[in-house]
């Protein structure tokens, strides 16, 4: 782009800002009833606007082509704020869960982990190693038969043998 046309460019964007932009911030305040959110909105809808003059050329279309953009602009700016609101209050309702739980709760969870770690470190070895693989890591029992060089239903067998294990040790430990 030449100087000149720079210059042109400029002058015709900067006719269109003073005529539009306005408007534009009206329409959204009526909306977000923020003047600051609308404020955002309209400077975002002509940043975006300033790389498309194909756009806001058109006198006919770009009114049309304006609104609509705002309203769309508008829309997702109430959208995320909407998914910020209830990821926060999940974020809330997740730190009274925790501090809901007391002191007792928490030494009770504990002793039970201990209790389970000591129950899986009692089992043999290949149990030991096929519940680690599936519980701690995760591993299908699929994989773990592959990795293992042995039949899927080893692996199940083995996994319930566990699983019987450490109910037996639970309950063996925890007060009735």
């Amino acid at each position: 782009m030449t100087m000149t046309e720079n210059l042109k460019f400029k002058e015709e964007f900067g006719k269109f800002f003073i005529e539009c932009y306005p408007k534009v911030k009206s329409f959204a305040r009526k909306i977000l009833m923020s003047e600051q959110d609308a404020e955002d909105v309209s400077q975002d809808i002509f940043l975006i606007l300033l790389d498309k003059p194909e756009i806001w050329s058109d006198k006919e279309k770009r009114n049309a082509y304006l609104f609509t953009m705002a309203k769309n602009h508008i829309f997702n700016l109430i959208k995320h704020r909407n998914i910020e609101r209830k990821y926060q209050e999940r974020l809330v309702r997740k730190n009274q869960l925790a501090d809901e739980f007391g002191l007792d709760d928490k030494l009770h969870a504990k002793e039970i982990e201990l209790i389970i770690m000591y129950a899986v470190e009692q089992m043999p070895e290949r149990r030991k190693e096929i519940f680690k693989m599936s519980r701690y890591e995760g591993k299908s029992n699929i994989l773990i038969s592959e990795l293992l060089d042995m039949s899927v239903r080893t692996v199940e067998r083995h996994l319930y043998l566990a699983l019987s294990d450490l109910k037996k040790t639970i309950l063996f430990y925890l007060p009735r």
